[in-house]
């Protein structure tokens, strides 16, 4: 599978790594701990089987980080659904054959953690004290191969 990810602007991106190093300190999962290259905060677009078709992507686009959520095992960084960023999420949907989510199931955030017990959940939120609404740009785009655990940039 292949991936359609936004990245932060480096104010943004710098404040997720702060979340996920509190998370780190309290002894909590945290992607802080994910030692893969490739690994950075970002927004996942679309997965699909291949990128052949794929709709260009108009770059920088506003992004509002929000509050943070719990989303099944994961904790994250809801971001907000502006009408620009849904407008490209549907671009990317329809130009890919078999992508998923669709529109109407897709819930924009960027990741803090993954494997999250219910019992740590009282100490995720004290860890990362609900932090301010950020805004910022995103500024590039990649797609990470999941065969090839590699990342390529994107136009």
């Amino acid at each position: 599978m292949h991936t359609v990810e936004l990245l932060l602007d480096p104010a943004l991106e710098s404040g997720v790594r702060l979340l996920w190093d509190r998370l780190r300190e309290a002894g909590l999962p945290s992607l802080a701990t994910h030692g893969h290259p490739t690994n950075r905060p970002h927004l996942t677009v679309a997965t699909a089987p291949a990128l052949d078709g794929l709709a260009p992507l108009a770059l920088p686009l506003e992004a509002t980080l929000g509050p943070v959520r719990f989303l099944g095992r994961a904790v994250v960084r809801e971001v907000m659904p502006t009408n620009a960023l849904r407008d490209l999420h549907g671009r990317v949907w329809e130009s890919l054959t078999g992508a998923w989510p669709p529109p109407d199931e897709w819930l924009p955030h960027v990741s803090l953690a993954l494997r999250v017990r219910p019992e740590q959940h009282d100490a995720v939120r004290q860890a990362l004290r609900e932090p301010a609404e950020e805004r910022g740009h995103f500024v590039a785009a990649r797609s990470y191969d999941t065969a090839t655990r590699t990342v390529t940039s994107l136009p």
